[in-house]
């Protein structure tokens, strides 16, 4: 018998965005391509902050079921899908579906269709809404499915989907690995993904920060350089000394000028944290001293989510997590607010 409904903790209204409501609620239909997962764990992403406060000033769907790093088994498959059997141990991420037919899905850019179903906060095609992993339930496309290795850890894997994602992806596609250098501004759960991942490709990983509060965790993640930009002169030494740095920092009062400095020639600026505000403090002079590029990512592909979790278990990446019980979700949005922890919170399933 086909589940078709889902029990959740929602957010109705983003000036109370802290009173989470049990909730039942209809899940999407069990199309032919579609596979039910039953949630085990899932991640807190600071996306689920952003979006249930209104700091991204996302609209649509009447309430609000945040979560997108699930983890659970599969209870349900569509007719069509061939590649995951009932029981099996699988993960859900930042997108759930997409139209499967534009030029960026036939090129393996799944992540940036046009039309994409995210992990919450969305609607698919026939308007039915899609809710997210602080729940019982979901529903996604095959193909944003993933087995999850047996040796990784539910708990640990959960984040892997959108925080490790988030910034494997832009390592990836630009090259990090041996005789690079990869600068990583913050060190919240975005920058100790990008640590932990660009150590792991073999990259050498300087990390940048406020102050020199997180030195002792960048380097017992494997960064081999911190640098604490309340120094005025932190740049100096590191001029075009960078082959690509990743902004994870959701803040906008960056000092951007000098961080540009410490790129080589034509290399990147790549932001994935999101500052609610937006950017104004760079301009094309700026970047023109050493032909410098602003850019950003946008999650992974499939074939992107499978190669970090090889290298995950091959180079055995361990994310610094802290888990809580799923009913306490709002203390764990509370501490994301607060920057009162470092590491990636998990919520799980447990009475």
């Amino acid at each position: 018998m086909t589940i078709t409904n889902a029990r959740g903790y929602a957010v109705y209204d983003p000036k109370d965005y802290l009173n989470f409501k049990v909730i039942d609620y209809p899940l999407e239909a069990l199309e032919d391509d579609r596979v039910t997962v039953a949630v085990e764990c899932c991640g807190v992403c600071g996306s689920d902050h952003h979006t249930i406060s209104g700091g991204w000033d996302h609209g649509a769907p009447s309430l609000f079921v945040t979560g997108h790093e699930v983890i659970g088994k599969v209870v349900e498959l569509g007719k069509n899908v061939k590649g995951f059997e009932i029981g099996q141990r699988v993960g859900v991420g930042a997108q759930v579906g997409s139209c499967r037919r534009c030029k960026a899905c036939k090129q393996g850019n799944e992540n940036y269709c046009p039309t994409p179903v995210h992990g919450y906060n969305t609607l698919w095609p026939d308007n039915s809404e899609h809710q997210g992993g602080y729940s019982t339930h979901v529903r996604a496309q095959e193909h944003f499915v993933f087995p999850i290795p047996e040796s990784i850890p539910s708990t640990d894997a959960a984040s892997m989907l959108c925080g490790g994602l988030t910034v494997f992806s832009p390592l990836v596609r630009n090259g990090a690995g041996p005789g690079k250098k990869v600068g990583v501004v913050g060190l919240g759960g975005l920058g100790h993904y990008a640590v932990l991942f660009g150590a792991a490709l073999g990259a050498e990983v300087t990390v940048f920060s406020r102050t020199d509060a997180k030195k002792a965790d960048a380097l017992a993640m494997g960064a081999k350089n911190f640098v604490a930009t309340a120094n005025p002169d932190f740049h100096k030494d590191l001029q075009r000394e960078l082959d690509l740095i990743i902004v994870t920092a959701s803040s906008k009062n960056l000092p951007l000028d000098e961080l540009l400095s410490t790129l080589d020639i034509g290399k990147k600026m790549l932001f994935v944290g999101m500052p609610e505000e937006g950017l104004s403090n760079v301009t094309a002079q700026t970047l023109s001293g050493n032909g410098a590029a602003l850019a950003s990512s946008h999650i992974g592909n499939r074939a992107e989510v499978l190669q970090m979790l090889d290298v995950a278990v091959k180079q055995n990446v361990k994310p610094w997590v802290q888990v809580l019980q799923m009913k306490d979700a709002a203390k764990a949005i509370q501490a994301v607010e607060d920057n009162s922890v470092s590491d990636f919170l998990n919520l799980q399933q447990r009475s």
